[in-house]
């Protein structure tokens, strides 16, 4: 979220941002103007509420004096005007609760502005490939999709799953359920044990200021599930309307909303192995088969919450822990800087690792990682205080994938799958598969 302030004192940034985001110089320029009208409109409140205080204390003085006086008269004509101003006040009040209502609405809508190193560009074909890890494997025979292969196994039911909760799920079973799951306790015990996250099991049901802190909310809403709990009458301060978490960026981010760390805290790194859902309001006709865009999909977040100094080498080695998943799972893949018009709402810049999936032959998305600078802290005002410092500064958060479970699952049967419609199962994984080497058919 942009602070007001830094727009009023210095446009340009802001309107570069917007600009560079693909914002048409005559619509950034329309927003600017709007947005320093509200601010001068709140303003312009605060000042004449300010007045008729400062009016009410001098008469208030004087009714005292006319009273001291014995000059009831003017006593009760000052009276009369304290009371005038009096009723006044409350009309101010809301005024400046509308114009920051209003001032608020309209840059919570507002994107991130760019690092000035992101490529610029209006969509994916302006993202600039970084490097690539691995070769892509040859096959003596025709590689399938991740489907036809999970289906042959007799172990991936997408039909099943519609039966149960309609387009856009899968049941998975016997060796391919444990894959999965191995798939995500093997990235945890990568990110605990070696690159320094404190495992989260966070609530996979928020509120409304949780889901608003990490932008969700309330740009994205229609692609969020949204449930009721079911009470008839909440008590004072519940609620019985709740989200559930499109990814545990959102729980995990907001761990550290509405308090004041100190600098000897940070950085803080969570990690985190859950469901999340989505409901692809903007993906009709995209992937329709498959497990590449389901509503409901298991992922490791990683998250960091740090100083302004330290978040871009945070944001290079977040990058770093995603890679190591895939280079322990030997999937051959490449590392993107996504430009302006490609990168996410809240995003300064992003990282996308795309793992090359031979039945598809096309690499896609597996893992993305993107510094925020202070654009989600000062939603949930998250602050820490430096060392020495009086006044705390809002911290710098970052998210990322490490990895996607999902697309993970999908990237190791496309991979690994051989002719006879097995599957390999990567030796870093048989650990955590009971030392099975080989998914086959179940019987």
């Amino acid at each position: 979220m942009h602070d007001i302030r830094l727009i009023r004192d210095d446009p340009d940034p802001f309107m570069r941002g917007l600009l560079r985001r693909g914002t048409p110089p005559e619509v950034a320029q329309e927003i600017l103007d709007r947005l320093i009208a509200l601010d001068d409109r709140r303003r312009a409140a605060i000042a004449a509420l300010q007045s008729v205080q400062e009016q009410r204390n001098a008469l208030s003085r004087e009714v005292g004096e006319a009273k001291k006086a014995k000059d009831e008269a003017r006593a009760q004509a000052l009276m009369a005007e304290v009371t005038a101003l009096k009723e006044r006040a409350p009309e101010l009040e809301a005024e400046e609760r509308a114009a920051l209502t209003a001032l608020d609405a309209e840059i919570a809508a507002l994107p991130n502005t760019p690092l000035e190193e992101v490529p610029d560009g209006a969509d994916e074909h302006a993202n600039v490939e970084r490097h690539r890890h691995g070769e892509k494997r040859n096959y003596a025979f025709e590689p399938k999709h991740h489907f036809e292969v999970g289906e042959a196994l007799g172990l991936m039911d997408f039909e099943t799953a519609a039966k149960l909760s309609g387009a856009r799920f899968v049941v998975l079973k016997g060796q391919l359920a444990r894959l999965e799951r191995a798939l995500g306790q093997f990235m945890v015990d990568i990110h605990t044990g070696e690159h320094g996250y404190t495992e989260v099991n966070p609530p996979l049901l928020v509120r409304d200021d949780a889901m608003f802190g990490t932008t969700q909310l309330p740009k994205f809403r229609e692609d969020q599930f949204s449930v009721h709990a079911g009470l008839d009458e909440p008590s004072a301060g519940a609620t019985n309307h709740l989200w559930l978490i499109p990814t545990a960026e959102v729980p995990l981010t907001n761990l550290v909303r509405e308090s004041i760390l100190s600098e000897e805290e940070l950085p803080k790194r969570f990690t985190a192995l859950t469901p999340c859902f989505r409901a692809e309001a903007g993906a009709a006709g995209r992937d329709t088969r498959g497990m590449i865009r389901q509503h409901q999909f298991t992922k490791v977040e990683l998250v960091s919450i740090t100083t302004p100094e330290a978040s871009r080498d945070e944001h290079e080695r977040m990058l770093a822990c995603a890679e190591e998943v895939l280079k322990r799972l030997e999937l051959h893949y490449r590392v993107v800087t996504l430009c302006t018009g490609d990168m996410g709402f809240a995003s300064q810049k992003t990282y996308d690792i795309e793992v090359w999936l031979p039945g598809q032959g096309a690499y896609r998305e597996i893992s993305s990682c993107s510094v925020c600078g202070d654009f989600q802290a000062r939603r949930m005002q998250a602050r820490y205080r430096p060392a020495g410092a009086k006044q705390p500064r809002l911290v710098h958060t970052l998210n990322g994938s490490g990895t996607a479970v999902g697309r993970a699952l999908v990237a190791v049967l496309e991979t690994w799958q051989n002719a006879d419609g097995s599957v390999t199962v990567p030796s870093a994984l048989r650990p955590y598969m009971g030392g099975v080497t080989t998914i086959e058919r179940a019987s």
